[in-house]
């Protein structure tokens, strides 16, 4: 048994039991992943994958212990290549971060405009997607950090660290019949079309929540996976939007008028994950500490080591 084989049979789990990708994405070729993998399972007694034909179908029971056992393996060795990095050069390396598009649209620019400035030989890669996607990254490796608001918290394997709590506004062209009300209501809200976030993103559920309290039934005509679209589609007059408050600038937004709506909704949270085990480089220590002061190297430690993670904010 070799560190190459364990490489192979965890890619090749990871690439769906498509054993062509697994060999593209290691650089080498297909019958020398499966000849490895054969040797392998005969070295130790047990076939790790389920085979119809020469196409590999299911992962074995023991092949999934197996998996288990050479994914902590191979983290581990990352993890000393990490080491050796961190005391041969802490300011040069790659810091990649999974977040969505609010997050990436409107909290990031700051802190990542800083972290350059301070890390010029790091090199940032963001990666856009749902709090699902940000959490498989995390889990998977492909990414170093997570940032999201929704998923992060009690996703297995993942220390969540808590970052700072936002709320929401509804926006709408100034001459909208919503801000002749008295005041604002989910129930004055329901009245008209609504354009908001997907389910899958930024607090969707609570705002669905709330007009469930009151037994309202929201008349939501469209969604989509960020701000910039929703603000568009209120625009074009397809109804009122509800995003979050981060988003939103009178400032810019000219042409929208913008009505606090934290009155009427329940806070979220944005938190940032880390894979637990894994060994954090200094510079992911300065990234998260420009992205969340309080969360100093000494709190990101405690809750890595299973401390907790409830930093307040």
């Amino acid at each position: 048994m070799n560190v190459q084989q364990l490489r192979y049979v965890f890619e090749t789990a990871r690439r769906g039991l498509n054993v062509s990708e697994a060999a593209e994405a290691l650089f080498t070729s297909q019958p020398g992943v499966s000849k490895q993998i054969r040797l392998l399972e005969e070295e130790l007694g047990v076939d790790i994958f389920v085979r119809h034909g020469k196409r590999l179908v299911a992962i074995t029971e023991p092949g999934q212990a197996i998996l288990n056992i050479a994914t902590r393996v191979l983290r581990d060795l990352d993890n000393i290549r990490q080491v050796s990095r961190e005391f041969a050069a802490d300011d040069v390396g790659e810091l990649t971060i999974a977040t969505t598009h609010t997050q990436a649209r409107y909290a990031l620019p700051p802190v990542v405009a800083e972290f350059t400035r301070r890390y010029p030989k790091v090199r940032l890669v963001l990666h856009q997607g749902n709090p699902g996607q940000v959490c498989d990254e995390v889990s998977s490796g492909e990414a170093d950090i997570g940032i999201a608001t929704e998923g992060i918290e009690g996703y297995q394997g993942i220390v969540s660290l808590p970052c700072y709590q936002w709320n929401r506004c509804v926006i709408a062209p100034p001459d909208h019949p919503i801000f002749a009300a008295r005041s604002l209501t989910l129930e004055e809200i329901a009245k008209y079309p609504i354009v908001t976030y997907d389910f899958a993103f930024s607090g969707r559920s609570l705002i669905n929540k709330a007009f469930d309290a009151r037994g309202l039934a929201p008349n939501i005509v469209l969604t989509a996976i960020d701000a910039d679209i929703i603000k568009t589609y209120v625009r074009l007059g397809l109804g009122i939007g509800i995003v979050a408050a981060m988003a939103c600038d009178a400032k810019t937004d000219t042409d929208l008028r913008i009505a606090d709506a934290a009155h009427l909704f329940q806070s979220s949270t944005t938190h940032i994950g880390l894979r637990r085990n894994d060994f954090v480089r200094g510079y992911i220590y300065a990234f998260i500490e420009l992205f969340a002061p309080h969360l100093s190297r000494k709190v990101v430690d405690m809750a890595l080591s299973g401390g907790g993670s409830d930093a307040g904010l």
